[in-house]
């Protein structure tokens, strides 16, 4: 199963990244995942299953830590490359 997750931490600094942002980018980018796209008001990666959700699971962990007041995240099951969503048939 292919998943995207969408996700953004607040409080929100338009002069500076804060550190909880700063730490959520780190951790997405290094967690071997696809079409990382990583913005000031949002963020976006897709990937297999079990790398996106022990992606998310340690985004939220290290960005609270780091300060982050609010994560929003949506994570979305998307369509293979045949169509399906991942569904046995």
């Amino acid at each position: 199963m292919r998943l995207r997750v969408e996700f953004t931490t607040e409080p929100f600094d338009l002069d500076e990244a804060p550190p909880h942002a700063l730490v959520a980018r780190d951790i997405v980018t290094g967690a071997e995942l696809d079409a990382v796209d990583v913005g000031p008001f949002g963020n976006t990666a897709e990937g297999d299953a079990d790398r996106v959700l022990g992606a998310v699971s340690d985004l939220l962990r290290a960005s609270l830590e780091a300060g982050a007041t609010r994560v929003s995240l949506q994570v979305n099951v998307i369509e293979d490359a045949a169509g399906s969503e991942g569904r046995s048939s």
